[in-house]
């Protein structure tokens, strides 16, 4: 499939986005290492040079390097986060007014899980027939709705605690 470099990172921040963070930079650079490695090829765009917008193609060797690395097996990611430090030392020494931090927390994950939840809307509609891909993705953006649940869930718990209602 062939894709100017602005619609790659547009789609990069509206789907992957959402679970692996990259700059814009970072996905370019990645896109000059992969060229080099002969998985894709890329010419300018069709516009007699008005922009620097380039058009890339994932070569057969691209697709056999993805299909390899997708295969590797990885540890589940450790979770860090200061904030549970933070809780800590609040346990550990007195009341330290987390609170405002945690509503403030619970209102971001509210917006996403909405944001998640608008996706589901538009994509997954209820009896909507899905192919493998789809239930795939599908499968995907439950994960994120779960986590932002969960984490919806604790921060009220955490008020509660750290407020001692």
């Amino acid at each position: 499939r062939v894709l100017f470099r602005s619609d790659l990172a547009r789609r990069f921040d509206k789907s992957i986005g959402f679970f692996w963070q990259a700059t814009h930079q970072q996905i370019y650079r990645e896109l000059s290492r992969m060229e080099a490695a002969g998985w894709i090829t890329s010419e300018a765009a069709p516009d007699g040079g008005k922009t620097r917008k380039r058009l890339y193609t994932v070569l057969p060797d691209g697709r056999t390097e993805l299909a390899r690395w997708a295969r590797e097996p990885s540890p589940p990611a450790p979770m860090r986060d200061d904030f549970m430090v933070r809780m800590r030392a609040d346990a550990a020494i007195g009341p330290l007014g987390l609170a405002a931090e945690l509503k403030a927390r619970h209102s971001a994950h509210a917006s996403q899980l909405e944001a998640y939840r608008a996706i589901e809307a538009r994509d997954f509609p209820p009896g909507k027939a899905l192919t493998r891909e789809g239930r795939i993705q599908r499968l995907i953006l439950q994960t994120g709705i779960r986590y932002e649940e969960a984490w919806m869930a604790w921060t009220e718990e955490a008020l509660q605690v750290i407020e001692d209602r």
